[in-house]
């Protein structure tokens, strides 16, 4: 995985109005920490972050060399704060890491091919759609490809079933469903309602006063 520069700078200054002055600088409040480095309080440029993560195609598991004052830090995007409305970034947290570093990651699945029992009306549902994996920073797959071509009508893939590259764990329970092809449900129609017998249910016709019964 190709490694990405983002340049950082320090901050002393913390709280609310210094958030939303960077903010309106087109910077977000940001912090560094993790292995063998302390702490630090940093701005970066939201923008510049956004196209980063969006180029590089691997999301949150994009390796970032963040340069700090001329030093730079291998670091992960651990957690990004959005807001709840337009989606624009507001806080970021970076993880330094080590290259000989196991980390804990999410991986995006890759559903590919085409379920035969689609042929035969069949839907394909997607309970699981990322798995926890483990492996060298530096060996982080972009995505996971979850192969569709064996399943026939009720047939399920698991976590288990789908192959991963070398050096790779999966963490996610083996048992979960990856994907499943189930048959539509068949609606059914209601019979329709056996006309009534004639006459069935009708009021007799009264009879008729005879003749010379009126009161």
């Amino acid at each position: 995985m190709a490694e990405n520069t983002l340049i950082a700078e320090q901050r002393s200054e913390t709280g609310k109005g210094i958030a939303r002055r960077l903010r309106a600088e087109g910077r977000i409040p940001a912090v560094l920490y993790g292995r063998g480095v302390e702490a630090q309080s940093l701005s970066v440029d939201s923008r510049a972050l956004d196209q980063l993560l969006r180029a590089s195609g691997a999301g949150r598991n994009t390796l970032i060399d963040l340069q700090v004052e001329g030093k730079g830090n291998l670091v992960l995007v651990k957690d990004i704060h959005r807001e709840p409305v337009r989606g624009g970034f507001m806080h970021a947290d970076f993880y330094a890491i080590d290259r000989d570093q196991r980390v804990e990651v999410k991986v995006p699945l890759h559903f590919v091919g085409k379920a035969p029992g689609m042929d035969f009306g069949g839907i394909l549902d997607h309970p699981v759609r990322e798995l926890d994996i483990t492996c060298l920073v530096t060996a982080i797959p972009e995505s996971i490809d979850a192969d569709m071509s064996p399943l026939n009508l009720g047939d399920a893939l698991h976590v288990r079933d789908v192959p991963v590259p070398d050096g790779v764990e999966v963490v996610t329970d083996g048992d979960l469903t990856v994907a499943i092809c189930v048959a539509p449900r068949a609606v059914e129609e209601e019979a329709p309602e056996e006309v009534a017998a004639e006459g069935e249910g009708e009021a007799a016709p009264a009879e008729a006063p005879a003749e010379g019964d009126a009161s």
